[in-house]
């Protein structure tokens, strides 16, 4: 009586050869990827779709009753809610009121200016140094460089209020405390460590042939970082940019810090240390504060929506290759 042979026994690499070949039918394939499908259809279900709407009304309510507040006068705000402003009337006297100086506080005007002259310097400044630094930690080979990127990213970690204090006590024996210089230079390097270490990913993906074919016609390190790779790296820059226009212009911290809190005519203050001053002298004053209020969400709301295209394309840039 004869007995069966047993079959020899698969061995792991076999077996992993065979449940590739199987995931590669189409069964196998919709099986591989259905986590990802389930995913993209839960996002874009009628179920998620009714959820982010009713976000957006929910974020964007409160600046609509803002924004129509701030064209009502005191009497119809005191008698009725702003989803009744269509009966009773909108009137430009606030916004007038406030830039020209109410009930005795500065005109906005002045303050307005202030702000971005310290936020445009503010944004420059970091994009630049941290550009040339990404440049350098992404294709230029010299010693420890891998050490100091991992220093400079964990910058990042380093709270803001810590460094505030050494930071005043360095500007007061240099003597520029209480100028645009300390709110500059402070803006600058609290700025850099992300900068750098979302410019260096950025700059990484851009193809090493590229820069080859420029050192072949004969093109320098300065040559290559200005007409090569800071056209190419203009979306992510416009797009760290935009954040930093934002953290600087609504900045209150720093400006009391290095400004000592004189928010007077005349002054180097920014908006928002103007705007805290209001709130406490004119804080039962809705028709101003709102005013006030909305004239400092306008202008970077501005910014944001004319370069929300480059915005976009660096958020995006560098997701996928090929």
């Amino acid at each position: 009586m004869s007995t069966a042979t047993p079959p020899p026994p698969v061995s792991g690499e076999v077996a992993d050869a065979a449940s590739d070949v199987h995931l590669d039918t189409p069964a196998g394939r919709k099986r591989k990827k259905s986590a990802a499908g389930n995913a993209a259809r839960a996002v874009t279900s009628p179920w998620a779709s009714a959820v982010a709407i009713i976000l957006a009304l929910a974020w964007t309510t409160p600046t609509v009753g803002l924004l129509v507040t701030s064209f009502r006068d005191q009497k119809d705000i005191q008698e009725s809610g702003w989803w009744t402003a269509l009966s009773t009337g909108f009137t430009l006297d606030n916004y007038s009121q406030v830039l020209g100086g109410a009930e005795g506080q500065p005109p906005l005007t002045d303050f307005i200016v202030n702000s971005f002259v310290i936020a445009i310097p503010a944004v420059f400044l970091p994009l630049l140094l941290a550009s040339l630094a990404a440049y350098a930690f992404a294709w230029i080979e010299f010693p420890f460089r891998n050490a100091l990127f991992v220093g400079v990213f964990a910058l990042q970690i380093v709270p803001l209020q810590i460094a505030l204090l050494p930071l005043v006590t360095m500007y007061q024996q240099i003597g520029i405390n209480g100028t645009y210089w300390a709110l500059w230079l402070s803006h600058s390097a609290f700025a850099l460590p992300l900068a750098v270490f979302l410019l260096h990913n950025f700059m990484k993906e851009i193809p090493a042939s590229l820069l080859e074919a420029a050192r072949v016609d004969g093109a320098g390190h300065v040559r290559i970082f200005f007409q090569v790779l800071l056209p190419l790296i203009t979306p992510a820059l416009a797009s760290f940019g935009i954040f930093q226009f934002l953290w600087v212009w609504n900045d209150l911290l720093v400006a009391i810090t290095m400004l000592g809190g004189n928010a007077g005519e005349g002054s180097l203050a920014p908006l928002t240390m103007v705007l805290n001053n209001i709130s406490g002298t004119l804080g039962n004053r809705w028709y101003l504060m709102s005013a006030a209020a909305f004239i400092s969400i306008a202008f970077p709301v501005i910014v944001f929506l004319s370069l929300q295209r480059y915005f976009v394309r660096g958020l995006l840039a560098g997701g996928t290759k090929g």
